[in-house]
């Protein structure tokens, strides 16, 4: 962890020497992800900490449900009050291969006697991605070429995006069957996770093969990185009209230096009350306390609530990270379509 977050920050300097801000392209979305400080290629959603307010506006779109949307967005960045039972390591369950709609192929892993009974729950494996399916437009969702049933226990990583082992512009949605009942913070946690494929996805962010086949040899990264001219979120250069370039340089060009020194801390407490005080003091920035972790989580977060609430006056920076996605005309019309199919299939 201590290494990657300082080859990171040895990233970052260089790509914010050499980087040039270029907002707002034309090019149509595509899908995405990112890596966390522990393991690169992977988004985790952990649940946000900040209390949301639902506003007094509605949701635009014909086929909305601002009543269900807002208790989503109320249930999701609530903090639990229940203690997290987390393992000391994410097992992997059963495998499936994607294609378009359907999952198939299992592949069963060797697992304890404890797990048996959720490796073998068909029902509900089939279940949520089938759910996820009705929420996402296939055409949005076409890098997805793996789907992973996981475990770390109760209350711990919800759901994550990566690259695929074979292939970087392919990409497995990971879901852990042990947190899936509420289906209020896994409606938030899937469209979250999706908002990672939709910005950093292969059309948005093209994969560097040579960071894919080398993920541990820092001088391959930091030349790829180097020669970026855009923000490099990790997988690669982002394209200079790509949704996170843009994200970026509007919303953390002018407060990256100073995030840069928190990645820079080895000891892992004082790195998180370092995180923290860096939300508090850049509150009015951030929609959740999740959300201040790096740009890749926090564009991903704008997303989630650009999704389900109400369009927003503008009167803070978050806001205006709400009001960045409108835009874009493809993802207003991506935003009704999810609405739509949530207002409709949202689980009674």
């Amino acid at each position: 962890m201590n290494r990657l977050k300082l080859l990171l920050a040895l990233v970052a300097l260089l790509v914010s020497t050499l980087a040039c801000a270029t907002l707002f392209g034309d090019e149509s979305y595509s899908d995405e992800d990112y890596y966390t400080e522990e393991d690169p290629g992977f988004v985790t959603d952990e649940a946000p900490a900040q209390d949301y307010e639902p506003s007094t506006g509605s949701v635009s779109g014909a086929d909305s449900c601002p009543v269900l949307t807002d208790k989503i967005l109320q249930i999701a960045t609530t903090p639990s009050d229940s203690e997290a039972e987390t393992m000391d390591e994410e097992v992997t369950l059963v495998s499936y291969l994607v294609n378009g709609d359907e999952i198939s192929d299992p592949v069963y892993e060797s697992v304890s006697s404890d797990l048996q009974s959720e490796q073998d729950d068909e029902t509900t494996q089939y279940d949520i991605w089938n759910y996820y399916t009705t929420l996402i437009p296939p055409q949005s969702r076409s890098v997805l070429t793996e789907y992973v049933i996981s475990t770390d226990g109760v209350d711990g990583t919800l759901a994550s995006v990566a690259q695929t082992e074979s292939d970087p512009n392919s990409w497995a949605l990971f879901v852990d069957i042990a947190d899936v009942a509420d289906r209020y913070n896994l409606t938030y946690t899937l469209l979250h996770e999706f908002g990672h494929l939709l910005t950093l996805g292969p059309n948005q962010v093209p994969p560097s093969i040579a960071v894919f086949n080398n993920p541990d040899d820092d001088n391959i990264y930091l030349q790829e990185s180097s020669n970026c001219p855009n923000y490099f979120p990790g997988e690669g250069c982002a394209n200079a009209n790509s949704y996170i370039d843009g994200f970026y340089y509007q919303f953390w060009d002018d407060i990256h230096d100073e995030w840069n020194d928190i990645n820079l801390e080895e000891d892992e407490d004082i790195y998180y009350q370092k995180l923290d005080d860096f939300y508090y003091k850049y509150q009015d920035r951030f929609l959740t306390d999740y959300a201040a972790t790096n740009p890749e989580e926090d564009i991903a977060e704008s997303w989630t609530f650009f999704v389900l609430g109400p369009k927003p006056a503008g009167n803070s920076i978050a806001e205006e990270k709400i009001l960045f996605f409108y835009q874009y005309p493809e993802l207003v019309q991506l935003r009704s379509e999810i609405l739509s199919n949530l207002c409709v299939n949202f689980p009674q």
